[in-house]
């Protein structure tokens, strides 16, 4: 193997699949047949964001997500979960059943754990920072921009919580697969605040459909899924939806992304104008 890593990991074979911008991940074998996945973290600006991730997988101990099998300083251990994204289920059985399973996902991701609470989760209210930022200078510089109106829902839902517990913090058809044991979440950020911020990602993906994303029935039949799974008022749900996605275009605006910045704008104007009808 040219990686070397945790003796006590007991891995006999290893098989690199993927490298992205902040990490390179190999599939191997231990000792014992079985198989796993090693996800090598790359020092890169967001890489607290994927160290939060390993502490919710802890948390959760493999319940609705994939178990932190080990960690080893900038390096996992994680259980293998297979190849089939729910992107598969959307383009075979259609929308709505992936919508099904994902808020199946999100029920069990948000059940109780009996294990300790991670102190080291992101506050919600800290993960919002770009946005709060970015309508800022907005109003500084008498721009008038969805960044003010999505600021001001984004306090409005963070000064009176609802449901606060920890988060995946970045749920997306790409991050559910499933496993021999049911569908599963992967790549967690790991996040503390109210359930609803879980949800409210799913309304912009997949990311090259916006066929779906700007469709308004898609975006109300959404809301009312996760509505009922998740017993919140599907206004809140919006709104959240709305929030996020003036948060990750404040994001993209930082990194200087306009296309992928307009893009999010867009999608969050279609999710606000369903709200509106509510």
């Amino acid at each position: 193997m040219p990686r070397r890593f945790p003796r006590r990991w007991k891995i006999a074979a290893a098989e690199p699949i993927a490298e992205t911008f902040s990490s390179r991940i190999w599939k191997v074998t231990r000792e014992d047949g079985s198989s796993a996945v090693v996800k090598a973290l790359k020092p890169f600006d967001d890489v607290d964001d994927e160290l939060r991730g390993a502490w919710y997988l802890d948390w959760r101990d493999g319940h609705g997500a994939v178990r932190l099998l080990g960690r080893d300083r900038m390096d996992m251990l994680l259980e293998y979960a297979g190849t089939r994204h729910l992107t598969a289920v959307l383009d075979g059985d259609g929308d709505e059943a992936a919508t099904e399973i994902v808020a199946e996902v999100m029920a069990r991701l948000h059940a109780p754990s009996r294990r300790r609470l991670p102190a080291e989760l992101q506050p919600l209210r800290e993960r919002f920072s770009a946005l709060f930022d970015k309508a800022r200078a907005d109003a500084a510089s008498g721009t008038t921009s969805l960044y003010s109106e999505a600021a001001a829902i984004a306090e409005r839902l963070l000064s009176a919580p609802q449901d606060v517990r920890p988060l995946h913090g970045d749920l997306h058809h790409d991050n559910i697969i499933e496993s021999p044991r049911g569908w599963l979440a992967i790549d967690p950020k790991g996040v503390l605040g109210d359930a609803g911020f879980d949800a409210a990602n799913l309304f912009y993906n997949p990311l090259d459909r916006d066929d779906l994303c700007l469709d308004p029935d898609r975006i109300a039949h959404m809301a009312a899924v996760f509505s009922l799974s998740m017993g919140h008022d599907p206004r809140r749900l919006l709104d959240h939806a709305v929030a996020y996605g003036a948060l990750s275009a404040a994001w993209h605006a930082g990194d200087r992304d306009d296309a992928d910045e307009q893009r999010e704008l867009v999608v969050a104007s279609a999710i606000r104008a369903v709200r509106l009808s509510f």
